[in-house]
């Protein structure tokens, strides 16, 4: 090794050194910062007086989004069971959006018709139940609400994918899936009658 070869590797030796000496102090710190003192969930503390690390909330204290009273609007349930009727006005554009909604999310297993022959079912899954058989259209609407809700059988909960809004207009598109395959003539507006005859 020549003497200046020699030189420069001191002189990257001293530099390294250095360096590492300045970063150090970096690193203790950012360690420092993870290990900084704190209390455990519900630990004990001697800087209140009760003894707990934890505070109570304010009393009457709700978590945002949390409030949820109408009991009939976020859980389809009335005094006596599922809900019966729905807790907004039907209107039109409320069927379009359960409609919308209901190719969205339905469909794939429930089909556009209702009756349970989706693309889902035709790739081999289990089949859901028509919605156009005797059970299904005596069950209160709030039947289906909850089932979308809560899930039934091999259905996951659909809570955390639609809305409350959503889950109602997808209900009374379904009551008129199956109104649509079900509707004696006498119960056709007269337009219908009509054009039947």
């Amino acid at each position: 090794m020549t003497p200046e070869t020699r030189t420069r590797a001191r002189r990257w030796l001293k530099q390294g050194t250095l360096l590492s000496l300045l970063l150090l102090p970096g690193c203790e710190l950012r360690q420092a910062m993870y290990n900084q003192p704190r209390y455990k969930a519900l630990g004990a503390s001697s800087f209140f007086a009760d003894g707990r690390s934890a505070r109570n909330p304010v009393a009457g204290t709700i978590a945002q989004g949390q409030l949820r009273l109408d009991k009939h609007f976020y859980e389809g349930k009335a005094d006596t069971g599922l809900a019966t009727t729905l807790p907004m006005p039907l209107t039109r554009e409320l069927l379009d959006r359960g409609h919308q909604r209901f190719d969205i999310y339905c469909s794939p297993c429930h089909d556009r018709t209702g009756r349970g022959n989706g693309m889902i079912v035709q790739r081999g899954l289990k089949r859901p139940p028509s919605y156009h058989q005797d059970r299904l259209r005596q069950a209160p609407v709030g039947y289906f609400f909850d089932v979308m809700t809560n899930g039934f059988g091999v259905m996951p909960s659909y809570a955390s994918r639609i809305t409350p809004q959503d889950r109602w207009a997808i209900a009374a598109y379904v009551r008129t899936l199956q109104f649509s395959q079900n509707a004696s003539f006498d119960q056709l507006p007269a337009e219908d009658q009509r054009q039947l005859r």
